[in-house]
C-alpha cells in the first residue's frame, strides 16, 4: 500500500519506519528543512528498543509535493497547531478514494479535518507508542504501545477495521474502537498530566512519578476532565485512568522516556500543543461553567516557559 505520513517528527518517523518494513511503500512528509536533508542524505537512523539501524525512506518537503503521486493512505502526525497548514499542502496526494487517519495528541481535530475532506475518507484515534527525536533524522524508539481508532462517517466501519489490520501487520497494535471520543479523552489525560509536568519539572516519566506531589496533582487534573467530559455524555472513571497513568512509572516500561511536549520545548525549544490539550479542557470548562483551575494552571505555566525558551523574556 502506499502511504503517506504528513508529519514525520518522532512519532511519524516511528510508524514510517514500521510500515516500511512491513512492506509499505512509504512516503514521509515534512516541513523541517534540515530534518529532510539529513535522511535524504543519511537514511533514517533509529535506534530501535537498543539496536541501532539505518532505513532508506524517501521523504519530501510538504511545499514541493508537485511530482508525487497520489496515496491510498494519509497518516497525519502534525503537531496539533501545523495540521491545517499541513491539510492545505497535501491536497495534490488526494484523490476520492485516500483516507485519512488523524493521530494528534489532543481534542477536537475532527472539526478542522471536515473542512478539507469527506467524511467518509476521515478517520480519528490515538496512540499509545512512544517515540524521540534526537537530532535531524536521528530518532529513539523505546517500549511497546497500541493504536485505537474510528470511522467518523457511518457504515465506513468495514474500512476502519482494515486500516486497523494494516497498522497491526507492521506491529503497531492497532484496533478498532466504536467509541474513540472515549479513547481520545483517555489519550489526552496522560498528555496532560505527563507532558505538561515533564515541560515544566524537565523530568523523565519515572521521576515524575517518584515525586511524592505528583500523583495528588494528577487526580485532581484528570478530574477535570471527568467534570468536562460528562458535559458532553462521555463517561470516565477517574480510579482507572490514574492506575493507567501510573503504570507508566515503571522505567522497564516508557518510565525513562521523555514525552513530546517536553521535547519540543526543552529540547528544541518549539511552541507546543499545549492549547490543544490543558488547554482544550480550560476552554471546554469556561463553556459549560465547569472549573479547571488545574489544566488553567499548568497552560499558563507552559506558556511562561514557551516566553522563557523561545522569546528569551
Amino acid at each position: 500500500m502506499r502511504i503517506a505520513i504528513a508529519g514525520a517528527g518522532a512519532m511519524g518517523s516511528r510508524f514510517g519506519l514500521m510500515l516500511h518494513q512491513a512492506g509499505n511503500d512509504v512516503l514521509l512528509i515534512d516541513g523541517w528543512e534540515e530534518h529532510i536533508d539529513q535522511i535524504k542524505q543519511h537514511g533514517l537512523q533509529a535506534n530501535f528498543n537498543g539496536t541501532d539501524m539505518t532505513v532508506d525512506l524517501p521523504i519530501v518537503s510538504q511545499t514541493n509535493l508537485e511530482q508525487q503521486p497520489p496515496v491510498q493512505l494519509v497518516i497525519v502526525f502534525t503537531k496539533a497547531m501545523q495540521l491545517e497548514g499541513m491539510l492545505q499542502d497535501i491536497k495534490s496526494l488526494l484523490t476520492n478514494d485516500t483516507k485519512v487517519v488523524v493521530l494528534l495528541n489532543g481534542i477536537g481535530h475532527e472539526d478542522i479535518i471536515k473542512q478539507y475532506l469527506p467524511l467518509e475518507n476521515i478517520f480519528i484515534g490515538n496512540t499509545m507508542w512512544t517515540a524521540e527525536l534526537i537530532g535531524p533524522g536521528q530518532i529513539k524508539l523505546l517500549g511497546s504501545g497500541s493504536v485505537v481508532l474510528q470511522n467518523i462517517a457511518p457504515g465506513q466501519e468495514e474500512t476502519a477495521h482494515k486500516l486497523a489490520e494494516i497498522l497491526s501487520e507492521a506491529g503497531l497494535n492497532a484496533r478498532y474502537s466504536d467509541n474513540i471520543r472515549y479513547e481520545i479523552y483517555k489519550k489526552a489525560t496522560v498528555n496532560a498530566s505527563l507532558n505538561t509536568l515533564s515541560t515544566i519539572l524537565e523530568a523523565n516519566i519515572t521521576t515524575i512519578g517518584n515525586t511524592h506531589t505528583a500523583l495528588d496533582i494528577i487526580k485532581k487534573l484528570i478530574g477535570e476532565f471527568v467534570a468536562v467530559a460528562a458535559a458532553e455524555s462521555i463517561v470516565l472513571d477517574l480510579d482507572e485512568l490514574v492506575a493507567n497513568i501510573e503504570k507508566t512509572f515503571d522505567p522497564a516500561g516508557i518510565g525513562l522516556h521523555f514525552p513530546s511536549m517536553y521535547q519540543d520545548l526543552i529540547q528544541n525549544h518549539r511552541y507546543t500543543e499545549v492549547d490543544y490539550i490543558n488547554g482544550a479542557i480550560s476552554r471546554k470548562g469556561q463553556a459549560y461553567g465547569i472549573p479547571t483551575p488545574y489544566n488553567d494552571l499548568l497552560t499558563a505555566l507552559v506558556h511562561a516557559k514557551e516566553d522563557i525558551l523561545i522569546k528569551g523574556i
